[in-house]
């Protein structure tokens, strides 16, 4: 799909981070970007800069997306692109023990649901409401009619200590990607799911200096962490390669995450 100033997009979790990245390269093309995002205040400064459209979105409800996306809508179109960024990290064991006492608890089924909650249904539920109405877009030339990049992790594939939350809803995301492509294949609606390893973003600098330390120990070449810059390139590709679909990619640098 040729993005341009024919095409409306939506990004979840656009405000900052990888998707904010995701939502300035689209718009560089010319794309109505609408962000979905429950930062306000740095969401309405991103859209102001790209000449988009920012909404208070929380994709781990129902009412909330379905609001979204009529507000966009009506504003830019209905989407042909969705990219779905928004998401939450977490760090618990399945049981840990209190240092002092010895005493073993076992992880909060409130954070784990949270999680999954945010990561996975958040994903899903926004596909399923952007799909719903992909589906009745006229087709463009090559018979497309929608794009959607979701975006997963490596954690799905190397989780490690106290990822069990976030690498399960990680997890989910890249094993939906081909049966929803499968789903949508009569539709003209491509999927593929990014699993991006370490990258310079504000959910990295908010894990511990020794998790930090263990996933760049891990990157292969170059040793460093991920420019966004480079994850935005990857979501252009995706968006406008047409033979790309039900893939996962992994951008990473050859990271293999130790367990620790």
């Amino acid at each position: 799909m040729k993005l341009g100033p024919q095409i409306a997009a939506v990004v979840t979790g656009g405000s900052s981070g990888l998707g904010e990245a995701a939502a300035r390269a689209i718009a560089a093309t010319g794309a109505r970007v609408a962000i979905f995002d429950l930062d306000a205040t740095r969401g309405k400064h991103v859209a102001h800069d790209i000449g988009g459209l920012f909404v208070s979105v929380d994709v781990g409800d129902d009412a909330s997306v379905a609001a979204g996306l009529a507000r966009a809508r009506a504003q830019h179109g209905v989407e042909r692109v969705l990219v779905t960024c928004a998401g939450i990290a977490s760090a618990a064991k399945t049981v840990a023990r209190d240092k002092a006492t010895g005493a073993a608890t076992g992880h909060s089924m409130a954070d784990f649901t949270r999680v999954i909650n945010i990561n996975l249904l958040g994903t899903f539920r926004c596909i399923s409401q952007s799909a719903s109405a992909m589906v009745d877009l006229e087709p463009l030339a090559d018979g497309e009619r929608g794009a959607i990049v979701c975006i997963s992790s490596v954690a799905a594939e190397d989780g490690q200590v106290g990822q069990v939350a976030y690498a399960a809803s990680k997890a989910g995301v890249a094993g939906m990607t081909l049966p929803v492509a499968r789903d949508l294949m009569n539709e003209g609606i491509r999927i593929n799911s990014i699993l991006p390893g370490t990258f310079a973003t504000p959910m990295l600098t908010g894990l511990s200096r020794r998790v930090r330390d263990a996933l760049a120990a891990g990157v292969t070449f170059p040793r460093r962490p991920g420019d966004p810059c480079e994850f935005a390139a990857l979501v252009l590709l995706l968006i406008e390669q047409a033979y790309m679909n039900a893939s996962q990619v992994r951008i990473d640098g050859g990271l293999r995450a130790a367990g620790r």
